[in-house]
């Protein structure tokens, strides 16, 4: 199993960003997919999940993040997606692709600020 992020940056308080993470040695569309962050000095939280075709991509949020991150998965190119807009300094962390298994990226650095 390996996961890949990419996408992370520098951008400013109400800019946008987004992340994806391509996945490679499981059969992607199997599993239920997560984004985790981790800001500094924090422990690490649960921010978006999306299910599987089975599931049919149910989403769900951390409240923090509800009406400014979307997650969205393309499973013909095992990729999971996160779409960061309005983006706050609160949300400087570095954020984690996650399958269930306890399966991690390495992440990417997400920092907020003006």
């Amino acid at each position: 199993v390996q996961l890949v992020e990419s996408g992370g940056g520098l951008v400013q308080p109400g800019g946008s960003l987004r992340l994806s993470c391509t996945a490679s040695g499981f059969t992607f569309s199997y599993y239920d997919m997560s984004w985790y962050r981790q800001g500094p000095g924090k422990e690490r939280e649960l921010v978006a999940s999306i299910t599987n075709s089975v599931g049919g991509g149910r989403t769900d949020y951390a409240d923090s993040v509800k009406g400014r991150f979307t997650i969205s998965r393309d499973n013909d190119k095992n990729t999971l997606y996160l779409q960061m807009n309005n983006l706050k300094p609160d949300d400087t962390a570095v954020y984690y692709c996650n399958r269930y298994g306890n399966y991690w990226g390495q992440g990417t650095q997400v920092t907020v600020s003006s």
